[in-house]
């Protein structure tokens, strides 16, 4: 039924001709779009404050625009105190019985499987050059201490024979994930700064920030060289093209001068070098690599003239290393004047690592010429793995030598490099039987290993529990056999 209100206003209405007017003046009556149109008109907006004025905000729940007053901190500030390395621990227990390696104990085949202290002027020689990792549990301890393993000794006994003949001896460290290889290189490192050794080994890298060379150890050295992160230019009058990087050789300069200032000091510059810097006369071996360091331009040549002097018969044997073998095994992230990729090869220090890791360069007061791999980092470079595959068969098994997969592409200067690895009849010592250039296997620790270093954890504070049979073969089957990385974390890093 209609309303009455409807029936009113039609009765209302008359028949003449007005009505269609009536109608018209009387729509509105039938409709509610007019009240609602009003009731959607949007409010009256005024214009945003001014960028920079303050205005009231009185809305409950609305927190008040803050201005940020704090001290942002530096570029690469955050960085760096992420990667540093720490090697005091004031919270940790001091090792009443942890005795210190030296040279005149470094061989005795007692000091296997103990946990030695590194000398202080062996860690400062070592902080210098870089050997130590953010990846190493450095921090979890009271003062830097290492297990001596087999491959400690096996090297101890390698830089003896070195000394004793002048010979030059190269080595390739190779394992699983963790087994201790950057350990193992640095314990060689050690040892030879113990023995008076000049050590040279390539930095973990450097980066440039506001004209300050910085140094930062999370990445490997090969990786650092190759990745296109420091600047590099042409050699001049080189065929074919070598190109030189540096900012990289200063810093090397630099560190060689930290870690080995005892022995540079001791010996004067005898081969005139030339030089696009002035020296002055009677100049140390100390003066000339601080000018290489203070002139980056002139870097690669003091270098080079800082390296012949060294090679100087009456100088003392030289340890060169380098972490991070598959990185300066393939194509350098650099490219050249024609848009191609630089080789690594033709990168001047890489260069001068190769050629005497492969033997094209010798050591005349005797050396040795370490190389790290790393499988938590590991490029492809199937030449590298061939290489290896095959001295490691040689080791085990001479009669039955792998071959090469022909669906991989090899490098060929890479396969030169090591020919002495893969060779079917490699370089050999005629006098006891050595090969010059083979690889060391960091295999996985003995129980009685991994007693002796669960032993140290626990008189650092950081186990609470009882060394006994049952744990020790516990937490040794737990890291994998002996893998010393994950024991190390099993015990230490995640206890509860």
């Amino acid at each position: 039924m209609p309303p009455p209100t409807c029936i009113h206003r039609f009765a209302s209405l008359s028949l003449d001709a007005t009505v269609g007017a009536s109608l018209a003046s009387q729509r509105a009556c039938f409709s509610t779009s007019a009240a609602r149109l009003n009731m959607m008109k949007p409010k009256k907006m005024t214009a945003p404050p001014k960028r920079g004025t303050r205005t009231l905000n009185v809305k409950r729940g609305r927190k008040a625009p803050s201005q940020d007053t704090g001290k942002r901190p530096a570029p690469g500030e955050r960085k760096a105190a992420r990667k540093r390395v720490i090697l005091t621990n004031d919270n940790a227990l001091d090792v009443l019985s942890l005795k210190d390696l030296d040279k005149a104990t470094m061989l005795n085949e007692a000091n296997g499987g103990l946990v030695k202290g590194i000398p202080a002027q062996a860690v400062d020689a070592l902080r210098a050059v870089d050997a130590f990792k953010t990846t190493q549990g450095w921090r979890f301890f009271r003062r830097p201490a290492t297990l001596i393993r087999r491959e400690t000794l096996e090297l101890a006994k390698l830089l003896q024979d070195v000394e004793s003949r002048k010979r030059t001896i190269r080595r390739i460290l190779i394992g699983e994930r963790w087994s201790g290889k950057s350990t193992v290189l640095l314990q060689g490192l050690a040892q030879a700064f113990l023995r008076d050794w000049v050590v040279v080994n390539l930095p973990d890298g450097t980066y440039i920030l506001k004209y300050r060379i910085q140094t930062r150890s999370d990445l490997p050295a090969g990786q650092d060289l190759t990745n296109a992160h420091t600047e590099y230019a042409p050699l001049p009058e080189s065929n074919p093209t070598q190109y030189t990087q540096d900012v990289y050789t200063a810093n090397l300069l630099g560190q060689i001068v930290k870690a080995n200032k005892a022995i540079l000091e001791k010996y004067t510059v005898t081969t005139n070098p030339t030089l696009p810097i002035p020296l002055p006369t009677k100049a140390k071996l100390r003066h000339l690599a601080e000018l290489g360091t203070a002139n980056p331009e002139a870097s690669w040549p003091v270098f080079v003239a800082l390296w012949k002097e060294l090679t100087l018969p009456g100088r003392p044997p030289i340890m060169f290393a380098l972490d991070g073998a598959s990185h300066i095994m393939k194509n350098s992230a650099y490219l050249s004047a024609d848009v191609k990729p630089v080789h690594a090869y033709d990168l001047t220090l890489i260069r001068h690592f190769i050629d005497h890791l492969s033997g094209a360069s010798k050591l005349p007061n005797g050396g040795m010429v370490l190389l790290a791999t790393s499988e938590s980092n590991k490029p492809s470079s199937p030449a590298l793995d061939f290489s290896v595959s095959v001295a490691e068969s040689r080791q085990r098994s001479p009669d039955s030598l792998p071959r090469y997969n022909p669906y991989k592409a090899l490098d060929m200067r890479v396969m030169e490099a090591l020919k002495d690895l893969h060779s079917l009849e490699p370089r050999v010592d005629g006098s006891n039987g050595i090969n010059e250039m083979d690889i060391m296997r960091v295999g996985s620790l003995s129980k009685d290993e991994a007693r002796s270093i669960m032993e140290y954890y626990a008189e650092s504070g950081m186990i609470r529990a009882k060394i006994d049979d049952g744990f020790v073969g516990e937490k040794w089957s737990l890291a994998g056999m002996g893998n010393i990385g994950e024991l190390e974390r099993a015990s230490v890093r995640l206890r509860i």
